[in-house]
């Protein structure tokens, strides 16, 4: 029997699904895939991580005496042509998005695939309420995990050691021209192995609870991208942080089963990708200005300027930024969710559907476990909580260092500076408030 290992978003040679179950002779291959990569913008930031990340995998399974066939092409004329190369099964991490699930449904048909939960520690079908159904709310989901999120470890997969790489040219090495991309400067923490960055991180988690929402501080893990694209699993982040005695990491733990309950919601009520969670329906604002400038982080608000500028030129954005910047585009502007997360999905460098889905109903109050929807973040508020000295905004926006910090904190105060020129807000942060919390009363009456 000669096996695929195919890699997707676990790209990795330690606690591997399809390393550890794999057998006798192997092929294993990555696909940068044609249906995926043309909807993307050539300088898209996150190419280049996975290409870099791509090659370094090709390395690490050399090193262990495999290799890394590469692919170029749409998944469906791959593995008709492995197929015809007498191949007998394929094996892969499993993912829930509506475009992942359509893909191996088509895979399928040519070859058989064993599936496993590889990027996240529990498996959604199971950890079910009494009476059999999900759970719709974190933190009854949470408690009933006590018996793993307080355990000291999760067993992680263990290679098997005896794999034989199969005869195959593995020397095709399409270049990022190639594949249509020029190549972005990536910022310094993306290139560190996803164990440097939980060193690095150690050294800070106990101040984590409290720095977390300071968004000008460096006070979180940079772990999401690693993550995200399986250069390093969560049950190794677990069981790092639960290695340490002395070190409180709890408050860290519970965010990362944040990510396993918004994969589980994914899983279990999938229309949750395109639909409110709830069903209950809105009209939305279909103001392409206001959304454009939302984009552009020229709304006339400094810092969700500031963020979403951010987010435009380097692929991040702060979560506490996200949740602001998501509370003004739905609650302030009354535009769409779905409008946001997929901007999201088109410049994160760290976007996975089921975390930024399950984010973004949060801040609509149209998901799981949803913000109430008279709960309206003021982004004016939070730039003063959060950073009343303006280091954020004066880091992004360098030509404000001399104003007044605390004109950042008050509506249109940097717009009554003559000295600089800025814009007026775009929406009454106040009026639009009362708007929004008036439509969904109406909304959740109508739907009653």
């Amino acid at each position: 029997m000669s096996q695929i290992l195919w890699f997707r978003r676990d790209l990795r040679i330690t606690d591997s699904a399809i390393l550890s179950n794999a057998k006798h002779k192997v092929l294993p291959i990555f696909i940068f895939d044609k249906n995926i990569l043309k909807a993307l913008p050539k300088d898209d930031k996150r190419v280049t991580f996975i290409y870099k990340s791509v090659l370094d995998l090709k390395n690490r399974l050399k090193s262990i005496g495999l290799d890394l066939a590469i692919f170029y092409d749409e998944p469906i004329n791959v593995f008709k042509n492995l197929k015809e190369r007498g191949f007998d099964e394929v094996l892969c991490s499993i993912d829930f998005d509506n475009y992942a699930k359509k893909r191996d449904k088509e895979i399928e048909k040519i070859l058989p695939m064993k599936r496993f939960i590889d990027s996240f520690i529990l498996n959604p079908l199971e950890h079910l309420k009494s009476d059999n159904t999900p759970y719709k709310v974190f933190t009854p989901f949470y408690k009933s995990l006590n018996i793993i999120s307080k355990s000291k470890s999760i067993e992680t997969f263990k290679r098997n050691e005896n794999l034989e790489k199969v005869d195959f040219d593995y020397d095709f090495i399409p270049s990022l021209k190639e594949l249509g991309f020029e190549e972005q400067r990536q910022e310094s923490f993306l290139q560190k192995d996803g164990i440097i960055l939980l060193d690095e991180f150690i050294e800070k988690i106990e101040n984590y609870k409290e720095d977390r929402d300071f968004f000008y501080k460096d006070a979180s893990s940079k772990l999401s991208v690693h993550l995200r694209f399986g250069l390093i699993s969560a049950k190794e982040v677990f069981n790092y942080l639960k290695s340490f005695d002395n070190i409180d990491c709890e408050f860290f733990i519970r965010e990362l089963f944040w990510r396993e309950f918004y994969n589980y919601i994914l899983f279990h009520f999938p229309k949750s990708e395109i639909e409110n969670f709830n069903n209950i329906e809105i009209e939305w604002n279909d103001n392409e200005e206001d959304f454009q400038k939302w984009c552009d982080g020229k709304t006339g608000i400094p810092i969700i300027d500031a963020a979403m500028k951010n987010l435009n030129e380097t692929g991040m954005m702060h979560n506490r930024l996200r949740m602001v910047v998501a509370s003004f585009l739905t609650k302030n502007l009354f535009i769409d969710w779905k409008k946001g997360e997929k901007y999201f999905a088109l410049k994160l460098l760290d976007y996975e559907a089921s975390s930024n889905i399950g984010s973004w109903q949060w801040s609509a109050s149209t998901g799981a476990d949803a913000s109430p929807y008279f709960r309206v973040f003021n982004p004016y508020i939070q730039s003063k909580k959060f950073d009343k000295e303006g280091i954020f905004i004066k880091t992004v926006f360098p030509e404000l260092k001399h104003i007044d910090s605390k004109l950042f904190h008050t509506e249109n105060g940097v717009s009554s500076n003559l000295f600089v020129e800025y814009p007026k807000s775009i929406v009454d942060i106040s009026l639009s408030r009362k708007q929004a919390i008036e439509k969904f009363k109406r909304a959740r009456n109508e739907n009653l």
